[in-house]
């Protein structure tokens, strides 16, 4: 079982971590109506950069809990995800597809470093719980609630979609100086039952339970 994740470590194996999260969608996907998925990289507004300064970073402690207003997020509890036997990185179940699940093997949302939470799009079974992600905007405010009782408040910084052949295992999973967030999902114009790209949404720590705004 792997268990350490350093900077080697995770540049051997990050390759089968993003391989496991293209499964993020499941298989058969279905054609419910609603518009598939579509981002454009895009960064922040000037007075958006402003105000989103660096928080300091926090002691480790998981996630119970997600809100993302601006997709109509406010999902709990958190799922937690390890690596599968075959090892690609486990993504929720079709059954729980109305939850995000965090990936455990890496620091917790407000610790330095790159936290990653997953999300299905949709299912086989319909729309899940990242089906409004192309409505999130650079600037927009992704909210955690952690087991400790403390809030971890991340700014969106960058909105990325990509081929899954070219995911951008260096900038999702590398180290990083200060505490951010990686929320993955999928996106595309469904193809055999499957969306073909990943939408990541990358952000940064910019208020803790001690300063945030309910």
């Amino acid at each position: 079982m792997l268990i350490c994740l350093g900077r080697r470590f995770l540049s051997a194996v990050s390759v089968v971590v993003a391989l496991g999260v293209t499964a993020a969608c499941g298989a058969d996907a279905a054609t419910t109506g609603t518009p598939p998925a579509h981002v454009t990289t895009a960064s922040p507004a000037p007075s958006s950069a402003a105000a989103a300064r660096p928080a300091t970073p926090m002691p480790r402690a998981r996630p119970v809990r997600v809100r993302i207003p601006s997709a109509g997020v406010d999902t709990k509890p958190v799922l937690d995800l390890g690596l599968a036997p075959d090892g690609t990185v486990e993504v929720p179940s079709v059954e729980e597809a109305d939850r995000i699940g965090w990936y455990t093997k890496g620091v917790t949302p407000g610790q330095t470093g790159p936290a990653v939470l997953i999300g299905h799009f949709d299912t086989a079974e319909g729309p899940a719980v990242l089906k409004n992600i192309s409505a999130v905007r650079a600037g927009d405010r992704i909210t955690v609630y952690r087991a400790d009782g403390s809030l971890a408040v991340f700014s969106v910084r960058e909105l990325e979609q990509v081929d899954k052949d070219t995911f951008p295992t260096d900038k999702v999973y590398g180290d990083t100086s200060r505490p951010e967030l990686r929320l993955i999902t999928c996106g595309g114009e469904l193809e055999d039952g499957h969306r073909p790209d990943n939408i990541i949404v990358y952000a940064d720590l910019v208020a803790r339970s001690d300063d945030a705004v309910s």
